[in-house]
């Protein structure tokens, strides 16, 4: 009687024990499939913002931008004068529609990079190194941004020597669009921008060839098209003015 006794009490034990580890086992199965789950998440994200890119891409944006910023300067001063021709006036506009978003885009993938949003002028170092304008010195003073200094800044205009930035408009010739009124006013502004966008054309180009970015190259494509038909368009308005 005893022994039977012992026989029940020992299945009973066992019996509790297959029980806990089966609980114990589903229990510990459930977070590690969380936190797959999490994982797999968290790389298709980090993937989506490390799409391969390579030199070209980053001078691409970091040429473009600023040459973007010059068109949209010369498109304001020529809005802020009277008597353009409308279909000029019309043109501007859309220059500035067009380019404004594309300087966003360019900036924001130089800041996924990790690269300046502005070239690197011959002579200047890399952030972080001497020489490097920094935004707590006072204008004028060593190592103060400059107007020399900061290509690509809103307001700048013309760089000369600056390598891969085609038909960008001298300083000399940004004051004589300034100063020019009514028709003559229009014909310079066409005949700049139909230089300036050729340089632009050029330089999309070779992003086309060049260039690794998915984006950037789509980008550039639709700067080839874009500004071509915008140059038809300006070489019929200045052979009516």
């Amino acid at each position: 009687m005893i022994r039977k006794t012992t026989l029940a009490v020992g299945a009973a034990a066992l019996a509790t024990l297959v029980t806990v580890s089966a609980c114990s086992n589903t229990s510990n199965t459930q977070p590690a499939q969380s936190t797959g789950a999490t994982t797999t998440s968290t790389s298709a994200s980090a993937s989506a913002n490390n799409e391969p890119h390579n030199q070209a891409d980053a001078m691409f944006a970091q040429h473009m931008i600023p040459h973007h910023q010059q068109a949209i300067e010369m498109s304001d001063m020529l809005l802020g004068k009277q008597g353009i021709d409308p279909r000029v006036m019309d043109l501007a506009k859309q220059i500035k529609a067009a380019q404004s978003p594309e300087i966003e885009k360019m900036q924001t993938w130089l800041t996924q990079w990790g690269m300046p949003t502005m070239p690197m002028m011959p002579g200047m170092d890399m952030p972080g190194q001497s020489g490097m304008p920094t935004a707590s010195a006072t204008p004028g003073e060593t190592g103060a941004p400059t107007e020399s200094s900061m290509p690509g800044m809103p307001g700048m205009s013309g760089m000369p020597g600056m390598p891969g930035m085609n038909g960008m408009v001298s300083k000399e010739d940004m004051v004589a669009l300034q100063n020019a009124q009514g028709v003559a006013a229009a014909k310079l502004y066409l005949t700049q921008m139909i230089t300036h966008h050729e340089g632009a054309i050029s330089m999309a180009q070779n992003e086309i060839s060049s260039g690794q970015y998915p984006a950037a190259i789509a980008l550039a494509q639709s700067i080839v098209t874009s500004q071509q038909q915008e140059i038809d368009t300006m070489n019929t308005i200045l052979g009516s003015l």
